[in-house]
């Protein structure tokens, strides 16, 4: 048993650890704080997103602008929130599932508005929703024996979807002029997301089955 400077026995809990006074001293983390609040509204703007974009079936310039600069913010919204949450030490159960799910719930919205107004095929949004649910499956399936961490290439594939979405959001084919120079680099943006798309889902899917391996 240790005793402290003052040749005291410093009190222990019931297990050896500290009292139960000492633990309630630690504050909990507040379930409504910033990083939390910037989630919910990344998924509060995703109705709003669709809305804006599907007005006029996409056909109408400043509403494809507006659909846009919506996309970018909720965007911006995910760059920040787990920054924040990490840096503040505001970080919550709530906030790992939530912010998955914001994220998702944004891109998914955004491909499958696109293809339904004929701008994005329909197999590149098949293609890279079921990667995106097949890893989060993935990441449950293996959980009890480790957490699989978003790679660089995970975090470069998520910057290369969000890039292009945002292009294919931005009216080029609904204008001309200005902005018609979007077309080829949207396309050549989501040819790059769906690639990276690809190879750092198999990338997840190894390493995957190398944690389980590694486990048992």
């Amino acid at each position: 048993m240790s005793v402290d400077a003052q040749g005291q026995t410093p009190p222990v809990g019931p297990l050896g650890g500290p009292p139960a006074t000492a633990l309630a001293e630690v504050p909990a983390v507040p379930l409504l704080n910033i990083a939390n609040m910037l989630t919910m509204l990344r998924i509060a703007l995703v109705p709003v997103f669709v809305v804006i974009l599907m007005h006029d079936h996409g056909h109408s310039t400043g509403w494809r602008l507006a659909a846009a600069a919506v996309f970018a913010a909720a965007s911006i919204t995910d760059r920040f929130d787990g920054e924040l949450a990490r840096k503040r030490g505001l970080v919550t159960d709530f906030g790992k599932i939530a912010d998955p799910i914001a994220d998702k719930a944004l891109m998914g919205a955004a491909l499958i508005g696109l293809s339904a107004l004929g701008e994005l095929w329909w197999w590149v949004t098949v293609v890279i929703l079921v990667r995106e649910l097949g890893i989060t499956l993935l990441r449950f399936w293996v959980i009890k024996f480790g957490v699989i961490a978003a790679s660089r290439g995970g975090k470069l594939k998520t910057l290369l979807q969000a890039a292009a979405i945002f292009f294919y959001v931005l009216p080029f084919a609904s204008a001309h002029g200005f902005w018609a120079w979007l077309h080829p680099a949207a396309t050549v943006l989501m040819a790059a997301a769906l690639v990276a798309t690809i190879v750092t889902g198999v990338d997840y899917v190894l390493r995957a089955f190398a944690l389980r391996r590694g486990a048992a």
